[in-house]
């Protein structure tokens, strides 16, 4: 039995929808002669007369009025499936979840969400924020897509990536001595009234490692337990800090002096996901803009430098 192709279909439909040869030519961006050619091979191939000549128009044939019922539930089926894609395109009705450690998401978070969101309209996006001791419940209880954590979460259970590498950067309140000097020494620090995070805490120690391969001992006047709270009491001039220099990704931050460090140091951020977990569409994209916005956030650095 002879079967209509998807071409057909969308011929015959232009037809009954204009009434004439030549609008469905125009409405399918084709030649007449060819949309006469095939209407004439579709209704000898089926042998059914499809449509009846009246006053120089097309109209839908007694006989195929089945046919023309059935090709409205087709193209009523193509419609509704162009609007789900057109729906997915713009994130309507699905949701992007994800997490990040406190200094990612205090600036280079909201970046990536501007970029999101300009090309996923319509995307629901929930952001928590996570401590590292976190990450590992809310990956494997799939609570969210990624993770995007500035320490490894070492664990068979996930997998981790590196997307970007950092610096460590001392700041202090603008009008601090130490804000005039081009750089600032774990030593220049140590003599001040430091503000930190507890050495015990992942992101605590990495802050402490500096001070320790200098053979200081590192004594805080005051401890935060998250890197905001640290660049908050130093804005208010409570003390100097260390920081990594995610937590400090803005132009303007009034109140406070950023300085690279002098002594070696690093920071490595990394999105981690549970092993063989595929990211949506709408991850995939998130992750690629985390890359690019920690790129450039580090290419920014050298600005923070004192000038001459």
């Amino acid at each position: 039995m002879p079967e209509m192709t998807l071409r057909q279909i969308e011929v015959i439909r232009a037809v009954m929808m204009t009434g004439t040869i030549s609008g469905a030519a125009k409405l399918l961006n084709v030649s007449a002669p060819g949309i006469s050619r095939l209407v004439k091979h579709t209704e000898e191939s089926l042998g059914i007369r499809l449509f009846e000549r009246k006053a120089g128009l097309f109209v839908p044939s007694v006989e195929a009025s089945r046919v023309f019922d059935q090709l409205r539930e087709v193209y009523k089926g193509v419609e509704n499936l162009q609007r789900a894609v057109g729906s997915l395109q713009q994130g309507e009705e699905v949701q992007l979840a994800f997490a990040s450690a406190p200094s990612v998401a205090q600036f280079i978070a909201a970046r990536v969400m501007q970029r999101v969101r300009a090309r996923y309209a319509e995307l629901f996006i929930d952001l928590n924020i996570l401590k590292i001791e976190e990450t590992l419940d809310y990956l494997l209880l799939e609570r969210g897509e990624f993770v995007i954590m500035s320490s490894r979460i070492d664990n068979p259970a996930v997998e981790n990536e590196t997307l970007a590498e950092g610096r460590l950067v001392a700041i202090v309140p603008d009008r601090h001595p130490l804000a005039a000097q081009q750089t600032i020494s774990v030593h220049d620090l140590a003599r001040e009234s430091l503000i930190g995070i507890d050495p015990a805490d992942p992101y605590g120690r990495l802050l402490a490692q500096p001070f320790e391969r200098e053979g200081l001992p590192v004594r805080h006047a005051m401890r935060g337990r998250f890197a905001q709270t640290v660049v908050s009491l130093v804005r208010h001039g409570l003390g100097v800090a260390l920081i990594d220099e995610f937590s400090v990704a803005e132009v303007y931050m009034p109140g406070v002096t950023r300085r690279p460090l002098a002594e070696p140091s690093g920071v490595t951020i990394q999105v981690v996901r549970k092993k063989g977990r595929v990211l949506s569409g709408y991850a995939e994209y998130t992750v690629q803009q985390f890359r690019r916005e920690l790129a450039k956030a580090v290419e920014d650095g050298p600005s923070m430098r004192a000038r001459p």
